[in-house]
């Protein structure tokens, strides 16, 4: 017996049954996004691999660890996208989309890090992803929050969520801050993981996003990046939150609050929930002023969020908000005997031209007349359309009641289309 080969761990089939939900929320989140201006891109999953060691920065878990690399037939690098924007930034540089312009983008499909696969954290996983390019004020920072926010309102999510902002200030002042950071954890180098440690001299910012509950309290007495950032981001900030205010948005300020990847300055925002456990962002997003240039193009102030879909389902699942699917058929098509059969699928067919909105499913494969209209219960349609060699004989079709307690009604095949507008469209 051949052995069963199974998806790779980390990588997770989407059934049916699952994907309405799925497209539920695809659906609700594209619906905002196109309301507020943004259009569509899509981008390959497969880039060069020097698009993200420059973008994310080359010494992040993410591209020491995680990222899916490999070598062509070529000979170049090349990687599964682990992230959305440095795609989309290299995009619109490669298509001249950023120059004196301003751009207002959306995207979703699947990227791919090896982690330690865990509920709400997979190899291959989902995500909806918004960009906007061009515009350097605060206004933007606050209608990417709102637009969000409205998000979570439409989906039933408002009170289970909480927004947490930071300002990671400009270049300089960050480096500043990076100074006086690393001479503070330099003095606890002890108290420090082994992750912490690591990162002490590559990436500092990273050991404030330490989730070790034996450095919280290192972590709350570590200078804050809040307090050394220059005045023009503070100014920016304060808008921010002033526009916030105004729209009675509440927030967190969460100076610790410092993003995964290097490219971020200035604003940065999460949206998290306690009800995930370890995997508590479903949205995270900031300014990435600097990307744009860092990647070869001219100067573009930009800001984006991503959204982890799986976490999204998992916290709608949680609070029993998912939709229950309404792809049942409206008719089931009972047909019974070779010329049932022959003449019941043109039949079905031009119902579907002239009920276009009216789902109907046949039955294949023939079957008794009884199997069939089990079946047909099963399927949750409202009606069974009976086609056998009677009916064929006198021009009819048998029409049974399957939701109602109707007896069984025998309608002309020149009657059978105003009889079903009845039925499901007027």
């Amino acid at each position: 017996m051949l052995k069963i080969i199974q998806a790779i761990r980390g990588m997770n089939d989407l059934l049916p049954d699952v994907l309405f939900a799925w497209r539920h929320v695809e659906q609700v989140l594209r619906d905002i996004v196109e309301s507020y201006g943004y259009r569509e891109i899509r981008t390959p999953i497969v880039e060069s691999t020097a698009l993200f060691q420059r973008s994310i920065g080359e010494v992040t878990d993410i591209v020491e660890k995680e990222m899916y690399t490999f070598e062509d037939r070529n000979g170049d690098s090349l990687t599964l996208r682990p992230e959305g924007t440095a795609g989309c930034v290299r995009a619109g540089i490669e298509h001249g989309l950023f120059y004196n312009q301003v751009q207002r983008l959306w995207y979703q499909g699947p990227l791919f890090r090896h982690e330690r696969p865990q509920k709400g954290r997979y190899r291959q996983f989902n995500q909806f992803g918004v960009e906007a390019f061009g515009m350097p004020g605060p206004d933007i920072d606050a209608e990417m929050i709102l637009m969000t926010a409205r998000m979570w309102q439409k989906l039933g999510l408002s009170e289970h969520v909480t927004l947490q902002l930071n300002s990671l200030g400009d270049r300089e002042s960050r480096k500043e801050y990076h100074e006086k950071l690393v001479a503070y954890l330099s003095k606890h180098h002890d108290q420090l993981d082994e992750d912490s440690q690591r990162r002490l001299h590559t990436n500092p910012l990273r050991v404030l996003d330490s989730k070790n509950p034996d450095m919280q309290s290192l972590i709350q007495n570590a200078p804050k990046l809040l307090d050394e950032i220059d005045a023009e981001s503070r100014a920016h900030f304060d808008r921010v939150r002033f526009l916030l205010d105004q729209a009675e948005v509440s927030y967190v300020i969460n100076p610790c609050l410092v993003r995964g990847l290097d490219y971020y300055s200035r604003t940065v925002f999460e949206w998290s929930t306690d009800c995930l456990g370890a995997q508590s962002a479903i949205c995270g997003g900031g300014r990435f002023d600097y990307l744009v240039e860092q990647l070869g193009g001219h100067v573009a102030p930009a800001i984006g969020f991503a959204i982890g879909l799986e976490r999204l389902i998992a916290l709608l699942e949680h609070f029993h908000l998912i939709p229950v699917s309404d792809l049942v058929p409206d008719i089931y098509f009972a047909l019974v005997g070779v010329e049932a059969e022959d003449k019941g699928l043109l039949l079905a067919e031009h119902l579907r031209d002239a009920l276009p909105s009216v789902k109907i499913l046949m039955n294949a494969s023939n079957g008794s007349l009884k199997s069939q209209l089990k079946k047909a219960d099963k399927s949750g349609a409202t009606l069974a359309l009976i086609l056998g060699a009677n009916e064929i004989e006198q021009e009819v079709i048998a029409v049974k009641f399957l939701r109602e307690e109707k007896d069984q009604v025998v309608v002309s095949m020149d009657e059978l289309i105003s009889f079903l507008e009845k039925e499901f469209v007027n």
